[in-house]
Formats: C-alpha cells, structure tokens, sequence
C-alpha cells in the first residue's frame, strides 16, 4: 500500500493509541506511538513525522508544553486531542502553535479528514512561502520564507498557524474575507458553524500587532461579510 505519510502519536491512553494506529495504518499512513509527553520530542526528532496527533493530558510532560518545544524546532502541523471542550485549552493550543484540535471521543473519519486536510494545506502554504516572499504595508513586513513579522522596527513573535492566518488576510488586503473562505484556505475544509478558532486568534493578532480590541483599525470585523486587513493602516 502507498504511504500517505508517517505521523506520530502522543497519547497514553492505550486502547484509544491502538485503535487510532490501526485505522490510519489500514488508510495508508505510517504511524509512530508513545505514551509520555517528555518522549515526545526525542521521538520526533528521530522519526522525523510530518504530523503530529498530541493528546493534552499525558504523564511526564503536559501536551501544551510539548506543542511549545515542537513548535521552537518544527513547523510540521499538530493536531492536539483532548477530552474538554474547553475555550481556554483551545486558546492556549493556539498560541503555542497547534494547526487543529480534536475532541474526545475521536470520530475517526473525522480524524482522517483533518489529517488529510492539513497536511494537503501544509504543502500548499510551502509552495505559495516558496513562490511569493514578502509583503509590506506601512511599518509592516511579512515575510513568507522566514516567517517573520517586523512591526515598526520591531520583530514579533508569531506562531506557524497565526503567521499563516495573517498573511491570508494581508494577500487579501482590502477585501473583506468570510470564514468559508478562510477555513478552506487555512484548513483545506469547510466552516463547520461552530468553529472559533479564527475568532479567537483574530483577537491574538490585533493584541500582538497593536490595535485595538474596542475599535481595531488595522484588523476589522466587518458585520455580515469578515475580516478585513486595512493595506493604509500600518503609518
């Protein structure tokens, strides 16, 4: 059978480790598992994955830190799984850099679908880094081969998933951009109508880049329509 790919697992629930390997084995991907968070980046470091399924509660090392050492070495995407549905798990993945979350109990066709999609999506956001360089607005760069942001002088820090959401909404500058189009840019699938993670991580951006939260000139909401990166509001 062809390989789709080697992902490795964190989870220390073992039937759920087991049943997950199988399914993916049996869909064409090569899967690598440990149960502790502090093996976590060993193994990655000798498998060399190009995803990683990471449970949030693990013994040794919590999955939140261990998304924070990937994400200092790799850009390869992290789906994180955990067993809340809880805002703040979700915020705090995001800002250490996790692409997606799933949550407990794992649907495994939709476990397979957010694979496929976020891998498919990485290769093409390495394609398009590789083609376009960089964008400037004002005080503002961005840079696509580095991923780097440099405001006013000044570089800031931004994880894989934020820097990738802010230069889909600075390539559309000028144009308000719906969640549709957004969740089929970033995550290669429709919005479910539930999802907040771009809600969420709007906010992240403007606090990150300096607007305002009360009355955002840089980044707006536009009521009915989306998002709107303003291409004259970086001085």
């Amino acid at each position: 059978m062809e390989s789709y790919g080697k992902i490795l697992l964190v989870e220390d629930d073992v039937s759920l480790a087991q049943w997950i390997k199988e399914y993916l084995q049996e869909h064409g991907y090569n899967l690598v598992h440990t149960e502790r968070g502090d093996l976590a980046v060993q193994s990655f470091s000798e498998e060399k994955p190009e995803l990683v399924l990471l449970d949030v509660m693990l013994p040794g090392l919590d999955g939140i830190q261990v998304c924070r050492e990937l994400r200092a070495i790799s850009k390869v995407p992290i789906i994180m799984l955990t067993a809340r549905s809880d805002e703040l798990d979700e915020v705090i993945g995001l800002e250490v850099g996790a692409n997606d979350y799933v949550v407990k109990p794992v649907r495994p066709r939709a476990l397979l679908a957010r694979i496929k999609a976020l891998m498919r999506n990485q290769n093409q956001m390495e394609e398009l880094s590789n083609d376009e360089g960089s964008l400037t607005f004002g005080e503002l760069n961005l840079d696509s081969n580095a991923k780097r942001v440099i405001c006013q002088g000044v570089e800031i820090n931004f994880s894989s998933s934020e820097f990738e959401f802010l230069w889909f909404l600075a390539k559309n500058a000028g144009n308000a951009v719906n969640r549709d189009q957004v969740f089929m840019a970033l995550k290669g699938r429709e919005y479910d109508g539930q999802d907040r993670r771009f809600d969420l991580m709007i906010s992240v951006l403007r606090k990150k880049l300096g607007d305002s939260s009360q009355n955002p000139q840089k980044i707006k909401t536009i009521w009915g329509k989306g998002y709107l990166f303003v291409a004259d509001a970086w001085g």
